[in-house]
C-alpha cells in the first residue's frame, strides 16, 4: 500500500457529493461524536459511525484510487460516496485529531482495501494487454462498436477489414450531416434572423437530433448551445453569427480533412464528435508523460442528465497545462476527484490535435503530496499562449493560463451597465505594469469579492481560462496556500 495522503479541504469533499441532500447530511454527521476508531495511512481513511442500530457502520475510503477514492460503507444507503463516507472525509480534512495519521487499517478495513487495489491492478494488467492482443487489426478508433472474431486463420484480417467498413459508414453519414447542416445555416440566413426568433428552441433541437443520427455528436451539442443563444439578450444577432460563422468553419473543416495538416485534422475529428479511446492513448508507451502535476483547480457543471467534471493540472517539469474529463450520471458524483493544490505524480496521455490540452490520466506512481505555487506569466503573455492555442483549435472557449503578481479592480462605483442585462465589468490588472484583462460576463460575483479581500496583502497569483469573452478566475493562491473560487 501507498503511503499517507495530502488532507482535502472541506471543498474538495463536499465536491464528492452525489446530490444536496447527501452533502447536507455529511456536513451534519462530521462531528468527532458519533465517530470511533477513526485512522488515517497507507493511502486510506477510515472509522466507525454510530448509527439507529446496535452496531456501528464500518466506512473506509480508499484515497489511492486510480480514477479517484473508493468507498466502503456497512449503512444500507446506494448513494455514493454516501454520507457516513462523506462524512468521515469532511472530519478527516477538518480535524486532524478527530482523525489522527499514521494508523494501521483494521482487518476490515484492510481486507476491503487489499482487494480493491488488487482488482484495480488485474484490470490495468489487462487494459495495457488488451492493444497489444489487438495489435496489427488496424481498427480505427473512431469506428463505433467492436468485430466479432472467429478465433481462427486470418480472424485478425477480418477484424481489421469489417473496422474500416464501419468507419467508412460513419465517415459517409458524418458528411452528409454535415451537408445538410450548411444547408439549414443558408436558409437561416436567407430568412432571416428575426424568424429564428420567433421559431423558438424547437427547430435547433431537431436540427442537434439529425447531428445524432449522422453520428456526429459534437455538432449536435454546438447547435443546442446555438439555440440557447437566440433571443439571450441585448446582442444576441451578433452572436449567434459568431457561432454559426465557426460552424460553417467545422463542417468545412471535415469537408476538407485531407488537406489539412495532421494536427489540426485531428482536431476536427474530435470537434465533430470522433473521439480515440482512453485506453488506446495511454497504450503507447512513447506518448506517455511523467511529470509531477500540480492539480490547479477543479469545477463541476450540469449538463442534462449529464455532472462533468474539469480538472485542470500542470506539470512542474513540462510546464505543460493538462485537462481530465471526468462523468457523473443519476444522481452519482464523477469518480475522478483530486485535491486542489495537490501534486501528482503520474503519467498522461494527451489526445492529438493542434492545441493538445485534453489527457488521459494513466499510471499514478504515489499518493497526492503537498503542491507548490505555480509560475504565472505576465497578462500579455498569457493572451499570445491563447492566440496561439487558436491556430491549432479555433473552437477553443479558452486556454487555461496563470496570472502572476495581479490584483481585482471592481466597476467603479455608481458605474451604468453597458447593457440592460449586463453586469459591470470586472478587471484584473497588473500590480506593476499597464496591463489588464477583463474578467469573462457571467463569473460569480462572490469569487471576485473573495479576490479582492485576498488582495489585501498584496498581489495574487490565479489561474484560470483566458478567451474572447474574457478571464474566468477558478483559483488564486494567498500565503502559498490555493483558495478554489
Amino acid at each position: 500500500m501507498g503511503g499517507q495522503a495530502v488532507r482535502w479541504t472541506a471543498e474538495q469533499v463536499s465536491a464528492l457529493a452525489p446530490d444536496a441532500a447527501s452533502r447536507k447530511a455529511g456536513g451534519k454527521l462530521a462531528t468527532p461524536g458519533p465517530w470511533s476508531l477513526t485512522g488515517a495511512g497507507d493511502g486510506a481513511v477510515w472509522g466507525l459511525c454510530k448509527g439507529s442500530g446496535s452496531k456501528p457502520y464500518q466506512t473506509v475510503v480508499d484515497m489511492e484510487g486510480g480514477q479517484g477514492p473508493g468507498y466502503k460503507c456497512s449503512c444500507p444507503s446506494r448513494k455514493f460516496p454516501c454520507k457516513h463516507a462523506l462524512a468521515l472525509l469532511l472530519l478527516w480534512a477538518q480535524d486532524e485529531t478527530a482523525v489522527p495519521d499514521g494508523g494501521k487499517p483494521p482487518d476490515w478495513a484492510g481486507e476491503w482495501l487489499e482487494g480493491r487495489r488488487q482488482r484495480a491492478q488485474k484490470k490495468a494488467q489487462a487494459k495495457a494487454a488488451a492493444p497489444a492482443a489487438g495489435a496489427g487489426t488496424g481498427q480505427d478508433a473512431g469506428a463505433e462498436g467492436t468485430a466479432e472474431g472467429d478465433g481462427g486463420p486470418g480472424g485478425g484480417g477480418a477484424r481489421a477489414e469489417a473496422a474500416r467498413r464501419r468507419a467508412e459508414q460513419r465517415a459517409a453519414r458524418v458528411t452528409a450531416g454535415t451537408e445538410e447542416l450548411e444547408q439549414r445555416l443558408a436558409d437561416l440566413l436567407r430568412g432571416g434572423l428575426a424568424g429564428a426568433e420567433q421559431a423558438g428552441y424547437a427547430p435547433w433541437e431537431e436540427m442537434a437530433a439529425r447531428m445524432v443520427d449522422a453520428q456526429a455528436p459534437g455538432l449536435a451539442g454546438r447547435i443546442r448551445e446555438l439555440g440557447a443563444v437566440v433571443g439571450s439578450g441585448e446582442g444576441w444577432p451578433g452572436r449567434l453569427l459568431a457561432e454559426c460563422a465557426l460552424l460553417h468553419l467545422l463542417a468545412r473543416g471535415w469537408a476538407g480533412a485531407g488537406a489539412l495538416p495532421a494536427p489540426l485534422a485531428e482536431t476536427v475529428r474530435s470537434r465533430v464528435g470522433l473521439t480515440v479511446e482512453a485506453a488506446e492513448l495511454l497504450s503507447d508507451e512513447a506518448a506517455l508523460l511523467r511529470d509531477e502535476w500540480l492539480v490547479l483547480a477543479q469545477h463541476d457543471t450540469d449538463e442534462g442528465r449529464l455532472t462533468v467534471r474539469r480538472i485542470w493540472l500542470y506539470g512542474r517539469a513540462s510546464g505543460r497545462h493538462a485537462l481530465l474529463l471526468s462523468y457523473g450520471v443519476s444522481g452519482r458524483a464523477p469518480e475522478l476527484a483530486l485535491p486542489v493544490g495537490a501534486t501528482l505524480d503520474a503519467e498522461l496521455a494527451f489526445y492529438r490535435g493542434g492545441s493538445p490540452l485534453r489527457a488521459a490520466l494513466g499510471e499514478r506512481h504515489g499518493p497526492p503530496l503537498p503542491g507548490f505555487v505555480p509560475p504565472g506569466e505576465d497578462i500579455p503573455g498569457a493572451l499570445a499562449a491563447y492566440a496561439a492555442a487558436l491556430r491549432g483549435d479555433p473552437w477553443l472557449e479558452g486556454w487555461p493560463c496563470v496570472l502572476r503578481e495581479v490584483v481585482p479592480v471592481p466597476p467603479e462605483s455608481g458605474a451604468a451597465p453597458p447593457g440592460p442585462l449586463r453586469e459591470p465589468a470586472w478587471q484584473l490588472a497588473a500590480a506593476a505594469e499597464e496591463h489588464a484583462v477583463p474578467v469573462a460576463p457571467g463569473t460569480a460575483a462572490g469569487a471576485m469579492w473573495r479576490l479582492l479581500a485576498m488582495s489585501a496583502d498584496g498581489p495574487l497569483t490565479v489561474f484560470g481560462g483566458c478567451g474572447h469573452r474574457g478571464f474566468v478566475p477558478h483559483a488564486a493562491w494567498s500565503d502559498g496556500k490555493p483558495v478554489p473560487l
